[in-house]
């Protein structure tokens, strides 16, 4: 086998799936610290919030969330479903695997998780001065 071949050409390619292969290998379940009874109580609280955010926003046409990723730098456009996965899955499992990105999301079409709060908010405190 010769050694000159070209590397992988996607190796630092973050949204590469062979990149994220790699990330998962080095950090094994066994590292993984459990959660606290606070962090998953945190969770069960954002899957209570995700549902009212979904129930309120999806009609307009969003259609998720969007986060910034601090493992790969990287801004993520995750669907309502996906995001409920995400949590019910680290509520489990205390992890999160890692899944495919929609292709060529509209950001249109995704809100931040505080945006999406303070759209609640807003529905709430609108209701309430009606009654």
């Amino acid at each position: 086998m010769s050694s000159d071949l070209p590397g992988e050409p996607h190796a630092d390619d973050a949204d590469d799936a062979d990149h994220h292969a790699d990330f998962e290998d080095d950090h094994h379940e066994d590292d993984q610290v459990p959660l606290s009874p606070e962090e998953r109580e945190d969770i069960v609280v954002d899957l209570e919030d995700l549902e009212v955010y979904r129930t309120l926003l999806e009609p307009t046409g969003i259609k998720g969330i969007v986060i910034d990723c601090p493992d790969c730098e990287t801004i993520h456009h995750i669907g309502w479903a996906l995001m409920q996965s995400n949590l019910r899955q680290l509520l489990d499992e205390g992890i999160t695997g890692l899944h495919e990105p929609p292709y060529d999301p509209d950001p249109a079409e995704y809100v931040t998780w505080e945006y999406a709060r303070g759209y609640a908010d807003g529905v709430v405190a609108s209701e309430s001065a009606i009654d």
